[in-house]
Order: C-alpha cells, then sequence, then structure tokens
C-alpha cells in the first residue's frame, strides 16, 4: 500500500501573534514553527501503522518555500520514506489542493491521509477538495480505520455520535483524534532522515480563489458574571439586556 500525507507547517501554539504592514501581513519575528498538529499525531501515524501491519510506502507532501525543510524531515524522522516539496507560498487552500492532487495523480497511491485542519487557518478543506479534484471516495473526521484486500472500514464522528462507512480504495481520508497515537523521533529516525529523499516539485502555478483582505486579533476575554443556579430570572435579564443574545 502506498500512502500519500500531506503535511503543513504552523505557528506553534505558544508563539505570540503579530501583523505587520496594516494587518494584511502575519508577521513570522520571533515564531517557532512546527508540523501541523493533526498531521503529525493522526494521519502521519496512521500512516505509518497501516504500513507497519500491511507493508507499502508512506509518502509526505508539503505545498511551502524553503524554509520548510525542518518540517518536513521531522516527518521523514518520524517514520515516513520519503517526501515532496511543492516550491509555492501556501496562501489559498484550493491552490495547495490542485497542487497535492495533481502529484497524486501519477503517484500510484492507494490512500491519502490528511490531518482535520489545520491550527492556523482551521479550514478543514484540503483533504475534501483533493478528493474532488482526484474523483476518489472521500471520508472526513475518521477515529478509527481498517483496511484490507482493497477496501476499508472507518469510524467518523457526526453531530451526536459516530457512525461507520465501508468504501474502497483508491480513497482520502481526513484524520482526527483518536485515529493514532503520536510518536516522537528518535535518534535512529533522526539520523536516518537526513538521508532520505526529499524532492522539490515546481508548483503547476494553480489558480488562488482567496486573497487576505486583512487580520485581527481576537477580542479580549469579557469578565465573566456567575448567576445562581437557582435564580432564573437574573440570568434571563442578563442574557437579554446586557448580552442581548436573546
Amino acid at each position: 500500500m502506498k500512502i500519500l500525507v500531506p503535511i503543513s507547517k504552523v505557528p506553534d501554539t505558544t508563539s505570540k501573534i503579530a501583523f505587520v504592514d496594516n494587518n494584511t501581513k502575519f508577521s513570522t519575528d520571533n515564531v517557532q514553527f512546527i508540523m501541523n498538529p493533526t498531521d503529525e499525531w493522526y494521519a502521519l501515524t496512521k500512516a505509518l501503522e497501516l504500513k507497519e501491519a500491511q507493508g507499502g510506502e508512506v509518502v509526505v507532501i508539503h505545498a511551502g518555500l524553503a524554509d520548510s525543510e525542518q518540517v518536513i524531515r521531522k516527518a521523514l524522522a518520524i517514520g515516513a520514506d520519503s517526501a515532496f516539496r511543492i516550491d509555492m507560498d501556501p496562501t489559498d487552500a484550493y491552490a495547495i489542493s490542485v497542487e497535492i492532487a495533481n502529484h497524486a495523480k501519477t503517484g500510484g497511491y492507494d490512500l491519502v491521509i490528511t490531518g482535520k485542519e489545520t491550527i492556523d487557518y482551521n479550514s478543514f478543506e484540503v483533504g475534501g477538495m483533493v478528493a474532488e479534484l482526484l474523483d476518489w471516495n472521500a471520508v472526513a473526521l475518521v477515529s478509527k480505520l481498517d483496511i484490507a484486500g482493497g477496501k476499508a472500514t472507518a469510524t467518523r464522528d457526526i453531530e451526536g455520535g459516530t457512525e461507520t462507512v465501508e468504501f474502497s480504495l483508491p480513497a482520502v481520508i481526513c484524520a482526527t483524534k483518536d485515529l493514532a497515537a503520536a510518536r516522537i523521533p528518535n535518534m535512529k529516525g533522526i539520523m536516518a532522515s537526513r538521508t532520505k529523499p526529499l524532492t522539490v516539485l515546481a508548483a503547476t502555478g494553480a489558480d488562488k480563489l482567496t486573497s487576505i483582505a486583512s487580520y485581527q486579533t481576537p477580542e479580549k476575554a469579557k469578565e465573566c458574571k456567575y448567576v445562581s443556579v437557582d435564580n432564573v430570572a437574573e440570568l434571563v435579564r442578563l442574557l437579554h439586556e446586557e448580552a442581548k443574545v436573546i
């Protein structure tokens, strides 16, 4: 089985976020970047588990510039066999999806596993668009996956519970919590990652459908008011007169 795992580079959640150029550009000053957690902890780890159980190959792909190599090498250290970097500024989910799909069409892959979403934009778009562009089966929010004989069974999260679906390969799945347990690179993996192939691909110039108008930071948390469980009337009054949500 040959599995493709797209990975993203995102700011560490402890980084202080700031914007420049009249709030139209994210400032990277003093920002530590990491591999997107859902790509690393769930998608990549599940791909490695499938390889260990059934044999095959795990390939990671990343849309980004040369400064992304450290993140890609970490994926190789965790256990991926090889990597591709699409040389582009990853500012639009559709353009990224087109580039990933173009590679997947010719790569002989049986499965693409993405993380649920990135922790910076939280757009939850790339997995679904890649599947549509490939015309492959797609299952989102997968928390359990079993594959045998070219057929897959997945448990996915839905509102109020879960559901189990069966589908054939090739397919794209979007991984979420509980699909796999995170792995930490060991010294052997780190050393091996230095010699594993990392191929740079020229972007095909896919159209970008979005652009950044401006950024803004979230409002500061407002003071909380506590109401006794016995004083429903006061709670209703506050929601109506102050919060203005009813």
